[in-house]
């Protein structure tokens, strides 16, 4: 009698992606689907439409939102992933329409964080943000989108990550998350004393998720921070102290302390700034910004004035800054460069893979440096 075979595996997620193409600056859903791709779901499709009239109940005309909705369903979806954030009540009348779970840019981030967190600070920081977005949403079709394993939406079976009581209930949880981040945040300040009181400069590397920050601090620290070529592989703030020795020199000329930091994104959920602000705030305090940007990003620019605009926000604008344009190994010509240097004035050409450009980095940081 023949065996019957099982499938081991749990198949993923199907989707079908949805981008308002709002004119100005808009990346034709590149990033909606770096999002998609990061949490290993299966795109069916992508839909850019144009808006024309808006209505409340679905936040677009409703003869769009039927058409979505009926191609969803020959697709066989297992969701809809927007591009922009519906209010809850559009959310429930979009998921009525469609009868499968709509999932919008801030819920696909959250949910990303959920699986890159690994450490207690984190954990509890997503577990805060993944609450302020489920307070107003209690009758939302959660869906267990992941497939990848090591973080909270990983480690449970599909069904057991559904918030299902009431908000009271909520609100407690919250209550309790934000006195213990309040603890840790504590904690951090008492060892970011501790460092300024070695009088060594601190220098924060930021820029926008996948720029190549951790790749930079492990090519100056010999570290070996988690470097991944998907969104958000790192959440939590890490700081080496680094000897910056330039090439062929023995002795060390300085000491800095390097701080890498959670990436940024276009349009980075509220509820994920205020869960991850004492993280966050690590840009703050450094004497130095190093602004790390994907020189092979043809979104360079918006990139740049993502994490310009983030900075400002959180009162480190005046800080000084200097600006690196990291993968350069990726660029094929000199004249690309070139280029983007001339757009970047007193920006700094570098490749944390092949080293190339480092000691001109090192050497603008001892000149920086208080």
């Amino acid at each position: 009698m023949p065996q019957k075979l099982y499938e081991t595996e749990e198949r993923r997620k199907r989707a079908l992606l949805v981008s308002i193409n709002t004119g100005k600056d808009f990346d034709n859903g590149k990033e909606l689907q770096g999002l998609a791709e990061t949490l290993e779901l299966e795109i069916l499709e992508h839909e850019i439409i144009r808006v024309r009239e808006k209505q409340h109940k679905f936040g677009i005309g409703s003869g769009k939102a039927e058409e979505l909705s009926e191609k969803a369903k020959q697709l066989e979806a297992d969701c809809l992933v927007f591009d922009w954030e519906p209010t809850p009540s559009q959310q429930r009348n979009w998921e009525d329409l469609s009868g499968i779970p709509v999932v919008d840019r801030q819920e696909l981030i959250i949910k990303i964080f959920a699986t890159r967190a690994a450490t207690r600070e984190a954990d509890l920081q997503v577990q805060l943000a993944e609450l302020h977005y489920r307070l107003p949403r209690l009758t939302h079709k959660y869906i267990d989108l992941s497939r990848q394993r090591g973080g909270r939406y990983g480690t449970r079976g599909a069904g057991e990550t559904k918030l299902e009581t009431d908000r009271r209930t909520i609100e407690q949880r919250i209550h309790k998350l934000e006195k213990e981040i309040d603890k840790i945040a504590k904690q951090r300040q008492l060892q970011r004393r501790q460092r300024e009181r070695q009088g060594i400069p601190v220098c924060t590397i930021v820029g926008y998720t996948n720029a190549g920050k951790s790749s930079l601090l492990n090519a100056f620290a010999g570290s070996d921070v988690l470097v991944e070529d998907k969104l958000f592989a790192t959440l939590d703030a890490v700081t080496r102290r680094v000897e910056l020795v330039s090439k062929g020199d023995t002795t060390p000329e300085m000491s800095v302390l390097l701080t890498d930091t959670v990436g940024f994104i276009r349009r980075l959920p509220h509820s994920l700034i205020k869960a991850f602000r004492s993280t966050l705030e690590e840009a703050t305090h450094a004497d130095l910004l190093i602004h790390v940007l994907d020189a092979s990003d043809p979104a360079i620019d918006n990139c740049y004035q993502t994490t310009v605009s983030v900075l400002s926000d959180l009162g480190a604008g005046e800080i000084p800054v200097i600006t690196v344009l990291n993968k350069i190994d990726k660029l094929g010509e000199q004249e690309q460069i070139e280029t983007l240097l001339s757009r970047f004035p007193e920006s700094v050409a570098v490749s944390a893979k092949n080293g190339s450009g480092l000691d001109d980095l090192k050497t603008r940081i001892k000149n920086y440096s208080p």
